[in-house]
């Protein structure tokens, strides 16, 4: 048993060069601006043991200051207990959690994760059973933007010449945050035209269509370009079975929902309602890796197929240790930015453009817990806050 020392989480605050944002505190409505720099903030999570093991995570694509509530309300009371009780924690948290999205409790879940993984010298997929070393990765666009960067067809379709030239074998555009039916219909065609049938295409109207009139409109659009997924079409942000169920009545393509639908069992509740083919799970979204590999589980029983949201190393160990899974998103990408999770490694991990190997494949981490290095000095550096639970 290693007893839990100490719990620290630095806030953290970094610059994005050329990134603007729809709104104050955006989430995933940013995009290219010129000239611009858009402050970004994410938190990095520590926790020690008596032992002298540590486990470390920074978050990726979660790590809002709502989440980060929810994380030290979480982290608070663990100094003294067992590290390994992860899915007693699992269980404490989702009822601690209850009136919440639980958007707080999947960081600390993964650092426990991490910390399990060097106290027996595996990573977090050889733990769990590792099922595969590699995938492919699909290229995932930034929104389409009026700012210079994804601003036309040709911009959106020259970007797909570009993934392809360099080794991607699938690309998954985000449309325009207008969520004009014709606009994204009109791009869907195109790029099927551009891309020929030797690439798989997805499409993500990310909650931006108006209407469920849109979204059928667009979804037929996706069947006579053969698209290999349609998600999250339009502005109920994709919590109605009912609506979905409806649609895929209606459309040949492939729906993937539940990206906003949080819990194990409400997702379980989606499947069973027939609101979708495709099930979405994100290790910080989820409930941690625990809550990932619950629903990978889960929707391997019902016989689906579960496509992890975003990229980074927790993400790719969820991967590691599941069959009933096609790619990696490399999220989001465009011509002119990098993604917007923070540079926190050493030792060469990445998730950019240019990650992929000559196959368009990620490969899984087979170092201890994560099986990623971290750059203390520049977490150190771009540390604006800290909340320390236990001795030191």
């Amino acid at each position: 048993m290693a007893v839990i020392k100490k719990v620290e989480i630095l806030d953290l605050t970094y610059e994005l060069k050329d990134m603007g944002a729809a709104f104050k505190n955006a989430h995933n409505h940013v995009g290219y601006l010129e000239g611009s720099s858009l402050p970004m903030k994410r938190y990095a999570i520590v926790i020690e043991c008596e032992d002298g093991s540590r486990g470390e995570y920074v978050t990726q694509w979660g790590g809002q200051r709502h989440a980060l509530q929810q994380t030290i309300q979480l982290v608070s009371d663990l100094p003294g207990r067992d590290s390994d009780r992860r899915e007693e924690f699992f269980s404490d948290w989702d009822r601690r959690l209850c009136h919440m999205d639980h958007m707080g409790q999947g960081p600390v879940d993964i650092c426990l994760w991490d910390l399990a993984g060097k106290q027996c010298g595996k990573s977090v997929s050889a733990m769990l059973g590792r099922f595969r070393d590699r995938i492919p990765a699909y290229a995932s666009t930034y929104h389409g933007d009026h700012t210079g960067m994804l601003d036309s067809y040709e911009a959106f379709t020259d970007f797909l010449l570009q993934c392809r030239a360099m080794g991607y074998r699938a690309f998954k555009h985000h449309g325009w945050f207008d969520g004009d039916a014709k606009v994204e219909a009109a791009l869907i065609r195109r790029l099927r035209e551009r891309a020929g049938d030797d690439m798989v295409l997805m499409y993500d109207g990310a909650s931006d269509l108006q209407t469920f009139a849109d979204a059928l409109y667009v979804g037929r659009a996706c069947d006579d370009a053969g698209y290999f997924w349609y998600e999250d079409p339009y502005r109920d942000n994709s919590v109605s079975a009912f609506s979905h169920r409806k649609l895929r009545e209606l459309l040949k393509t492939p729906l993937l929902i539940t990206e906003h639908v949080r819990s194990l069992q409400a997702k379980c509740d989606f499947i069973v309602a027939g609101g979708t083919d495709f099930l979405r799970v994100d290790p910080e979204y989820d409930q941690g890796i625990t809550g990932a590999i619950k629903t990978a589980h889960m929707a391997e029983a019902f016989g689906l197929d579960v496509e992890v949201h975003a990229c980074g190393p927790a993400h790719r160990q969820v991967i590691g240790a599941i069959r009933n899974t096609n790619f990696y998103e490399m999220a989001e990408v465009g011509p002119k930015l990098r993604n917007v999770t923070p540079p926190c490694y050493a030792g060469g991990y990445r998730d950019e453009l240019d990650a992929i190997d000559a196959d368009g494949c990620i490969s899984i981490p087979d170092g201890p817990g994560l099986g990623v290095t971290y750059d203390w000095d520049w977490i150190e550096g771009h540390t604006t806050d800290r909340f320390v639970f236990g001795a030191e």
